[in-house]
């Protein structure tokens, strides 16, 4: 796909996921409009390798959804891509859906993990990753995880494994909104300079605006190529990107829109695209 399209993708997943938490009565989409333009990029670029025709293909890229809560992003990236009918995605949260509030492993054609625990994809991708190296393996492993994750013990430990064995097949999107569901991360754990503490672990870093196109492609093609270290990629994102009363509250980190809302955020939306 061209920028142009990818950008319009990008609307499309944020239109679904307000209408899927709206459908649903609840789940979470500040986190999830904010990582629409990285799952566009993704899962339509062509920068990650995979086949909805044949999601278990043996050489296929993995990714993994560590911040679990943003589903409906992933989901909604997944059905426009093929791996499973559109119409699925308005059952979200419903009993016995296979689209549930975090993502099953088993439920969806595609899905590499269950998510859940904040803190442990990293922990799952490199797993992966190690395994991909030993067996010289050429697939890439992308995980997507929070800022927030990062006050979670489980996920440093995991920055040093990766680093100890020089994953450089890894290739980590830390979704830095400055967000949580208590409120600010500058408030609740300060977690600046994420860059300076990703090198200081023995990490390749970049930082890019996590909704430039260009900067998203770019970074995850230099990552491709790295050979000595893991690679950590800190997007800069807007929680609730694309309409106005939903960016960078903290309130929408978990809360449905009403039918009112939903009609002025697909107004905006709408007018984005």
């Amino acid at each position: 796909m061209e920028i142009n399209e990818l950008k319009e993708t990008g609307t499309q997943i944020r239109k679904d996921i307000v209408k899927m938490v709206n459908v649903a009565g609840s789940g979470h989409p500040a986190g999830a409009m904010g990582l629409a333009d990285i799952f566009a990029v993704l899962f339509f670029s062509g920068l990650m390798k995979l086949d909805p025709r044949n999601p278990s293909l043996a050489g296929r890229d993995r990714f993994v959804l560590s911040n679990g809560h943003t589903c409906p992003g992933l989901y909604s990236a997944m059905a426009r891509r093929g791996f499973f009918p559109v119409d699925k995605l308005w059952t979200l949260r419903e009993l016995g859906s296979p689209l549930q509030g975090h993502p099953h492993r088993t439920a969806l054609p595609g899905l590499e993990t269950s998510s859940g625990p904040l803190g442990s994809g990293l922990s799952q991708a490199a797993g992966m990753a190690l395994v991909g190296k030993r067996e010289n393996k050429k697939y890439k492993v992308f995980c997507v995880g929070s800022d927030g994750e990062h006050e979670e013990g489980n996920w440093w430990e995991a920055m040093m494994f990766a680093a100890k064995y020089k994953l450089s097949n890894l290739i980590v999107i830390v979704d830095r909104n400055n967000i949580q569901i208590d409120g600010f991360t500058k408030d609740v754990m300060p977690l600046d300079s994420l860059k300076e503490k990703y090198q200081a672990f023995n990490w390749n870093v970049q930082e890019i605006d996590g909704h430039n196109y260009f900067e998203i492609m770019h970074s995850i093609a230099v990552a491709k190529e790295s050979s000595d270290k893991p690679n950590a990629i800190i997007a800069n994102t807007i929680p609730g990107k694309g309409v106005s009363f939903m960016e960078n509250k903290p309130q929408w980190h978990g809360k449905p829109l009403s039918n009112e809302q939903l009609e002025k955020a697909l107004e905006e939306l709408e007018q984005d695209g």
